[in-house]
């Protein structure tokens, strides 16, 4: 009994933390999105993506460090207190919410390895790689109605080209795709993608879909330079854009283009009318300013750890009457 008690409060926990949260997140994060849209592409997508985060990081944050402490800690396993409707109900809900995600990036991960292998039955290397990049990786070719080019994988990830595509992008254009999607493999967006499965929520549906179009965004800036590699990406985009695909691309993949009609013309538009683009040093700063208050966050609750993990449990113990 004292392990299904302690199972259920800190499920219990675990979905009342991600809930609310989670409603807060939902009902704020236009606001933060708005935000965003005054800062360079990559620090909204950053931002998006914590956010996105944040419901999830904290809930298991505060159920390991101090519900599961407290709960065995200060929990008398002497006395033989039956686990009350709520508590039972609550972590059943916590439990379904965990392997709903779990389920989701398993789901997420065996149809991305099978599109990949499908593909892989006709691919072949080819010897393209990106102007004047420092990253080398390998550049398949493949026959099937694939998507025109596509990242995948996230350990070992790969850049798959269609034939389609081959033939209708000169050499700097293809040069410039390849830059594009080769700034998602440095930026782990994959593996930023199998987390977003993996933080099963309801609700949050235009709020990924705002990460993914700023993760295009910080794409496209990644990979050009100067206006003639930013209106050869450009040129890039419109000419993918009116390919026809037979097979969308898989969930856990990046493709040149895959979004909506009003995305890609925004993003041809912003190349279109590209500038220099140059990191401020506020970003540097507004790191080092939450790498502090994070510091200071854990300093503070070493200093008063006993005394949350007692507030913890006297909270924990409410929840069960």
């Amino acid at each position: 009994m004292f392990a299904v008690r302690g199972l259920a409060v800190c499920f219990s926990v675990f979905f009342i933390l991600q809930g609310t949260l989670g409603l807060a997140v939902f009902f704020g994060w236009k606001r933060v999105w708005v935000y965003g849209q005054q800062c360079s592409a990559r620090r909204c997508a950053d931002l998006l993506f914590a956010l996105r985060l944040f419901p999830f990081v904290v809930a298991i944050g505060v159920t390991l460090v101090l519900a599961v402490p407290s709960f065995l800690l200060l929990e008398p396993r002497a006395v033989e207190e039956p686990a009350g409707f709520v508590p039972i109900s609550l972590g059943l809900c916590g439990i379904v919410l965990m392997l709903a995600g779990v389920w989701n990036a398993v789901k997420a991960l065996v149809r991305a390895s099978r599109t990949v292998a499908r593909w892989s039955s006709e691919a072949r290397v080819i010897g393209y790689s990106p102007a004047d990049s420092g990253k080398s990786l390998a550049v398949l070719r493949t026959p099937a109605p694939t998507p025109p080019l596509t990242a995948a994988g996230i350990l070992r990830p790969t850049l798959w080209l269609s034939g389609p595509a081959e033939f209708v992008l000169t050499e700097r254009e293809l040069n410039s795709a390849l830059r594009h999607e080769m700034a998602h493999v440095g930026r782990r967006d994959n593996l930023r993608k199998l987390l977003l499965r993996l933080v099963a929520a309801p609700g949050m549906r235009q709020l990924e879909t705002a990460w993914r179009e700023s993760t295009e965004m910080a794409a496209d800036d990644d990979a050009v330079s100067n206006t003639s590699e930013a209106l050869d990406l450009a040129a890039a985009v419109i000419k993918l854009s009116r390919l026809v695909s037979l097979e969308l691309p898989a969930e856990l993949t990046t493709a040149l283009v895959h979004s909506p009609a009003e995305s890609v013309n925004a993003r041809v538009e912003r190349l279109i009318a590209w500038t220099q683009r140059r990191q401020t040093p506020a970003g540097r700063y507004a790191l080092a300013y939450g790498l502090c208050a994070i510091a200071a966050m854990v300093i503070a609750m070493a200093v008063n750890y006993s005394e949350l993990l007692v507030q913890a449990h006297a909270a924990t113990e409410w929840l069960v009457r």
